[in-house]
């Protein structure tokens, strides 16, 4: 009696799901047939070890292992080198358990959510063809800079950990469409984001946000932003906290709002780098600049014609939040 379903012309796919398997054995199968397999199911089973028969399956294409009890994975996976989508969710991987050469595979798609990971491992920063990558449901606390090394990726689904912070690194991901970041502890969004342009969701909701940086209006094809489960900031800018400017700076602004001339020989090189750095105030009605100095102002703005965001914006003095304000500071 055979132990496989037959596999029909033009329909290569093997489901061996819910058999309650914990080995597998290909041997008995014959090569033609191996060649012709190039998808497998071994979902919902008791495999706590990867069966190193599926290596024999040198066509591969798609692999799920899901809902199992895995804890590595061998370095005969390497192998596989036809193999382009490996699922394996929901068992009991970690970041030591995969081969040291695993970031060599062609893979494009990888989802491991419902694991063990506490970090990213370095492997998978290595696949260079990878386009989408699934971690949710783990413990990750961070994403490492290193992410930006997978310039091909289109979709990152990191929601569910306990990652508190976004590294500057990842706005590098220009091909990025979809970013999921929900269910996490992130409290601010870096506004290097906004150079994500080909993005068209962001998934933030179940975090500790209260504002966005306004640049995140540069995401014009941004066509699903989800923000529920978020202290978002309602009230504006009684309830922030300024320190009064200090000397230099007050020196600084005088400088700089009445456009007094200046050349390198006049001044010492630091104080030439800092008037440099002065930031214009963005208040239309004043013409005021700021350095270290500044007030936090929550604003709401309508984003796309379908969201209302609190968006912040740095003002060089409390006066300037009031609409009437056309004194320079």
């Amino acid at each position: 009696m055979e132990l496989f379903p037959k596999i029909s012309e033009g329909n290569p796919v093997l489901n061996l799901s819910r058999l309650q398997l914990s080995d597998l054995n290909l041997d008995h199968v014959g090569e033609a047939r191996r060649r012709q397999i190039q998808q497998l199911h071994l979902t919902y089973n008791s495999f706590s070890l990867f069966p190193t028969s599926i290596c024999l399956l040198s066509n591969l294409e798609h692999l799920d292992l899901s809902n199992n009890s895995l804890i590595a994975m061998p370095d005969d996976i390497t192998r596989l080198a036809n193999l382009k989508t490996l699922v394996a969710k929901n068992n009991h991987l970690d970041e030591t358990s995969f081969p040291k050469h695993f970031g060599s595979m062609c893979l494009e798609s990888l989802n491991l959510s419902g694991n063990r990971f506490r970090e990213i491992p370095r492997q998978f920063l290595k696949l260079s063809s990878l386009q989408s990558l699934s971690l949710g449901g783990n413990r990750l606390k961070s994403i490492p800079a290193e992410i930006e090394n997978l310039s091909r990726l289109e979709m990152l689904y990191l929601g569910g950990n306990l990652i508190s912070s976004i590294p500057l690194e990842l706005a590098n991901l220009r091909c990025l469409r979809y970013l999921v970041l929900c269910d996490n502890c992130i409290q601010s969004i870096p506004p290097q984001l906004s150079r994500l342009h080909c993005l068209l969701s962001l998934s933030l909701h179940n975090n500790l946000l209260t504002f966005l940086p306004q640049e995140i209006l540069s995401l014009v094809h941004l066509q699903e932003l989800s923000l529920r489960g978020n202290p978002l900031v309602v009230r504006f800018i009684k309830d922030m906290t300024y320190d009064p400017p200090s000397l230099l700076e007050l020196a600084g602004r005088t400088v700089k709002s009445r456009n007094l001339s200046y050349l390198p020989s006049d001044l010492p090189a630091n104080l030439c780098h800092y008037l440099d750095m002065a930031s214009k105030c963005p208040n239309p009605k004043c013409a005021g600049v700021y350095f270290d100095s500044c007030v936090r102002h929550i604003k709401f703005v309508d984003f796309c014609g379908k969201f209302r965001l609190p968006l912040m914006h740095y003002l060089c003095s409390p006066e300037c939040s009031s609409p009437c304000s056309s004194n320079p500071q």
